[in-house]
This record gives structure tokens, C-alpha cells and sequence, in this order.
């Protein structure tokens, strides 16, 4: 047990983030590592040329590292958007704009886990209103994912970083999860539990593990406080995986934490190298 019996990929907009994007999957390559996954790069569009998911395509290719996790258009993120299929009007818009783009993208490259970010709450906009928008939204991006042989995903934030953001705890995000599966009948939607946000909303991390592991259909984590490296903080990180393995969760689990003052390939001496590849 422990670190080097999980799967682990790279988030590819957390770290190694000092390099464009295109030169980021062989970073990660050279570094050991064979999985990673993205939020959606494009933040100022849902619909970038062909020609630039093209060349995306091919960095991922060339470097030999799979795409294994990708979000939705989510808006401005990093920055003050949480997602954007909750937010009514033109945002709602361009995440729908973004729905068979990125799921096609994701068809391409062999990548099988969507995320969809729900996004925060608006002044003015009944909170009934955008529940309801979201479902729609996530029921439009559940087909889409079924049709390229993938899961959606549905993740819970934090309240102190992200306080407009509904979602900010296990049981809110398993309600959203069942609630699209109940619309859809697919089952393929799944929680992403990030152990790093639900620390920061003060859960009971063994007990969300032991509820909601046959739901869970990725994982990420970060320690806390600092969302570093593990060993930074004091999550006791290499546990609580253990715990989900045990529990019955198989699936990867992203390494999204900031590499604080240091180059991002100098931000995984917690974990051997033989440890880091893909299985």
C-alpha cells in the first residue's frame, strides 16, 4: 500500500504552468510521469480552432502521455469563475457551445472523464432558476460524455475559495451526481473527490470515503493548508488513499497542487519516480 499502489496523472494547469501549454505534456513526460489531465485551456473560448485542439493532440502524442481527465469550458478559471452551466444567459451558452467540442476532443485522445464545474451563484438570479439550468446543462453534457465512452464528472470546491460556489461538500455534489443520473438513466455520472478542498470545508474524510467511494469516478488531491506537494501540510494523504483503495475505488488520483517557489519538476520528490507512470 500506500503511494506507489495508486495511479497517478499530472494536472497540466497547476503545474508545470511556467511552460506554455503546448510544451507542458513532454514536462511531464520527462518528469515520469504518463497520465495528466486538463482544466479546459482555452479559457477565453468554448470553441478554439481545429487547428489549435490539433496541436494539443499532438504535444500530448508526442510526448507519450495520455490524457486521462479534462473539464468544460468553466470560464475564467484560474480566476473569479467557477464553472459555467449554472450561470444563466451567455455563459450558459458558451458551456453549451463547448459540450460536443471538448467531448469530441476528449473521443480523440482517448481521454474517458469529463468534468463539468457547476458555477457560482449569481446576484440576481433565483438559485431555483440555476439549479434548474444545470440540470439541463449536465444532462446535455452526460449524453455527450456517454457518446464518446465517458463519465461526467461533478466536483465539490471549498467555501473560503470559492464562496459563490454551491457545492461545497460531498453530500451537495452526491445530490447533483444522482440527480443527473436520475434524468438520464446513463449512470455515468460520477463525484470527483478532491481531498484538498474537502479538508478546507472541514469534512470527515474517512467518512466520505467510506459513503460515497461507489460514486466516486476520479480523485484529486492537494495537502492543506497551502494546497502544495503532499508533505507541505498535514493531510495525512497517503492514508486516506489507501482508505479509497480499500473502500473499492481503482481510478486515478490527480495531482493538482501548486509547486509553491520551485520548478514544477522539482515538486515531486514525495513520490519515487517508478511510482509515477501510468498502470
Amino acid at each position: 500500500m500506500g503511494y506507489p499502489d495508486q495511479r497517478f496523472d499530472v494536472n497540466l494547469s497547476i503545474l508545470f504552468t511556467e511552460l506554455p501549454l503546448l510544451e507542458r505534456p513532454a514536462a511531464a513526460a520527462a518528469a515520469g510521469f504518463t497520465a495528466v489531465e486538463l482544466w479546459w485551456p482555452w479559457i477565453e473560448t468554448p470553441t478554439p480552432p481545429q487547428a489549435e485542439l490539433d496541436a494539443l493532440k499532438k504535444a500530448l502524442d508526442d510526448a507519450g502521455t495520455h490524457l486521462v481527465g479534462l473539464n468544460f469550458y468553466a470560464g475564467q478559471l484560474p480566476g473569479p469563475d467557477r464553472g459555467a452551466l449554472s450561470v444563466p444567459g451567455e455563459e450558459s451558452d458558451r458551456f453549451r457551445a463547448n459540450i460536443e467540442v471538448a467531448a469530441d476532443f476528449a473521443a480523440s485522445v482517448g481521454c474517458t472523464a469529463l468534468n463539468a464545474l457547476y458555477g457560482n451563484r449569481v446576484e440576481g438570479a433565483d438559485p431555483q432558476v440555476q439549479d434548474a439550468l444545470a440540470l439541463e446543462n449536465l444532462v446535455l453534457a452526460a449524453r455527450a460524455a456517454d457518446r464518446v465512452g465517458a463519465i461526467l464528472l461533478v466536483e465539490a470546491l471549498n467555501k473560503p475559495e470559492s464562496p459563490l460556489y454551491p457545492l461545497v461538500s460531498a453530500p451537495a455534489a452526491i445530490e447533483v451526481v444522482d440527480r443527473v443520473n436520475a434524468a438520464t438513466g446513463l449512470g455515468n455520472a460520477k463525484f470527483l473527490l478532491d481531498l484538498y478542498h474537502l479538508s478546507m470545508n472541514g469534512e470527515d474524510l474517512g467518512q466520505v470515503i467510506k459513503a460515497y467511494a461507489a460514486k466516486t469516478g476520479h480523485v484529486q488531491i492537494a495537502d492543506n493548508p497551502g494546497r502544495g506537494a503532499p508533505g507541505t501540510g498535514s493531510l495525512p494523504l497517503e492514508r486516506l488513499l489507501d482508505e479509497l483503495k480499500d473502500a473499492g475505488y481503482t481510478g486515478r488520483v490527480g495531482l493538482e497542487y501548486k509547486p509553491g517557489d520551485r520548478p514544477s519538476a522539482e515538486a515531486f520528490d514525495w513520490l519515487p519516480e517508478t511510482a509515477r507512470a501510468d498502470r
